[in-house]
């Protein structure tokens, strides 16, 4: 008998507008001191329509540095952030921030919760980034703790154009088995081009033990948001208890090859 295993189903959702936690530096890699600092840009939004969402200011936000957990709470500066498909924008936040010593820099931050009235329920994300410091590649694969996250297996800031990421989604430090991970194109000026309405939010299924793969047809940012319930939290909406949605956010950059 044959055994058709299929580790990874490539679906296309509807018209879903997927909405985005994210965290955008200017960089993902510092190798000179003398331009080790960056700005460091976090918001909601639609990343491929240019549309922003207003966002509260983070429940926790900071940066993991050789295994040290630094609160960067305190620095941030409430902006405007503006999408290019609208004219006044909404409501982000954005830092300076110096890397001082080799190795990798987690960005990372827990939203408050959010109402989705469409879908009848709250929703949290839980957004990281990963910035390599002086090429001291130290823990770019490792879980930093967060109720939910993406792990990379692919290391995330060499990636070039046509290459593979892998990541394993994980809830409450257990893998994710065939959980929906979201990916969508950060379309920062609105230049690129899809066929239709479906590319804009594409999504993969996990694999049994919580695997995903995706493949980046052009170069810049790039979101992944892995969506799960949270089965031991509920808060509530107006005397009703409400699910608890969470996304896993991951952003990572594709370069290009150049001869």
């Amino acid at each position: 008998m044959r055994k058709f295993i299929f580790l990874y189903v490539f679906l296309f959702c509807g018209i879903c507008f997927a909405h985005f936690g994210m965290i955008i530096p200017d960089v993902d890699y510092v190798g000179n001191k003398n331009e080790s600092t960056i700005g460091v840009k976090i918001m909601f939004a639609h990343p491929f329509d240019g549309q922003t969402i207003t966002m509260e200011r983070p429940e926790e936000f900071g940066v993991i540095v050789n295994g040290d957990k630094v609160s960067l709470i305190n620095k941030l500066k409430e902006t405007k952030v503006t999408g290019y498909n609208e004219k006044d924008g909404h409501t982000g936040y954005f830092l300076k921030y110096t890397l001082e010593k080799p190795g990798d820099y987690i960005f990372y931050f827990i939203s408050k919760p959010y109402w989705e009235s469409a879908d009848d329920k709250y929703t949290i994300h839980y957004t990281k980034v990963i910035v390599n410091g002086f090429e001291l590649q130290d823990t770019w694969y490792k879980e930093i703790g967060l109720k939910t996250e993406i792990v990379p297996l692919t290391c995330p800031y060499t990636i070039y154009k046509g290459n593979t990421f892998s990541g394993i989604v994980k809830v409450d430090g257990k893998v994710a088995p065939f959980t929906d991970v979201k990916v969508e194109y950060y379309n920062e000026n609105g230049r690129a081009k899809i066929p239709n309405p479906l590319f804009e939010t594409q999504i993969i299924k996990c694999d049994g033990n919580g695997v995903f793969s995706y493949s980046f047809p052009e170069s810049g940012w790039w979101g992944f948001s892995a969506v799960n319930t949270d089965d031991k939290n509920e808060i509530p909406y107006r005397d009703k208890l409400k699910k608890v949605e969470i996304g896993a956010d991951l952003w990572l950059r594709v370069h290009i090859f150049r001869k």
